[in-house]
């Protein structure tokens, strides 16, 4: 009777085992909570799961809430900007060129079991932007011509996020880094989608926009060139952690191919589609994968 009890309990806990086995091996996807990381969440998600991997999507995070749980083992796998791993969880200090920007998370990172793929083309940089007749009329083509024009008393008002605001590589040190200062009166705080409204709607004159977002060229707006080079490349690259990746080693070429068709065409097109042309998320990475020849 002993025996046939250990039998039974031993076939029971077969189905247990097995569904640990098939967790274990889930992959989980996270993104941040703005378009671009939408996109990328739901396109890898959609692309992995064509490839026969167990994927649970994690989208709409918080960029330091994801990291953390990234680290904690929480997330496997995410796209992040070169330049945000250097600066705001790395706390690195000094200039460095894209190249050496992208070698330094991976050394840095390495060291905190997280690897970083390929790099893509698409480098999603801070920006600021005008609209396109404003900035001609005012002859304000970079930041360096903003700059005299606002030391000139000339009347302005920008659109920020709270977290350029607030960051170490925002929106204060880079007027120091140009030599100016605006009112704090002239200096507008909101959620950074609503920074493109503000300006194509004229409540402001410049905002701060990412560099691939697909409304600069839909709305006529022009971004003012960075001629002091304040910001750090911001290359979007898939990192994701090494137990993972070992786990899965199969992975590391998937998600390298899926970065080598992106540059910053690709993301402005897929990020228009979405922003202006309010295409659904799940449409649209099920579109660039069919158009890239993966369904």
């Amino acid at each position: 009777m002993l025996k046939i009890v250990k039998k039974l309990a031993l076939t029971l806990a077969l189905p247990v085992l097995a569904a640990s086995s098939i967790n274990a091996s889930e992959i989980v996807i996270g993104g941040k909570n703005f378009t671009e990381q939408q996109l990328l969440t739901e396109i890898t998600t959609q692309y992995l799961e064509i490839k026969g991997f167990d994927v649970e999507k994690r989208a709409g995070m918080g960029s330091t809430v994801l990291r953390k749980a990234q680290e904690n083992g929480q997330v496997d796998l995410y796209w992040e900007y070169t330049g945000t791993s250097l600066l705001n969880y790395n706390k690195f200090k000094g200039k460095l060129n894209p190249n050496e920007v992208y070698q330094k998370v991976k050394e840095l990172d390495a060291k905190k079991g997280l690897v970083w793929l390929n790099a893509s083309s698409a480098n999603n940089t801070y920006a600021l932007a005008m609209r396109k007749a404003d900035a001609n009329k005012a002859g304000i083509q970079s930041l360096s011509d903003l700059a005299d024009a606002v030391n000139s008393d000339a009347d302005l008002q920008i659109a920020v996020n709270a977290e350029f605001y607030a960051r170490d590589d925002g929106f204060k040190p880079l007027q120091k880094a140009y030599g100016f200062k605006m009112k704090r009166k002239d200096i507008k705080r909101m959620d950074s989608g609503l920074t493109y409204t503000a300006l194509k709607e004229e409540q402001v004159d410049i905002a701060l926009v990412f560099a691939t977002d697909g409304r600069i060229q839909a709305f006529n707006f022009v971004t003012l060139a960075d001629d002091k080079n304040y910001f750090p490349n911001y290359a979007l690259t898939p990192v994701i952690r090494a137990d993972t990746l070992a786990a899965n080693p199969a992975l590391e070429g998937l998600l390298n191919k899926l970065s080598g068709m992106i540059d910053d065409n690709i993301m402005r097109d897929l990020n228009a589609r979405v922003d202006v042309l309010r295409m659904p998320i799940e449409q649209t990475a099920k579109e660039f994968l069919a158009g890239v020849g993966i369904q």
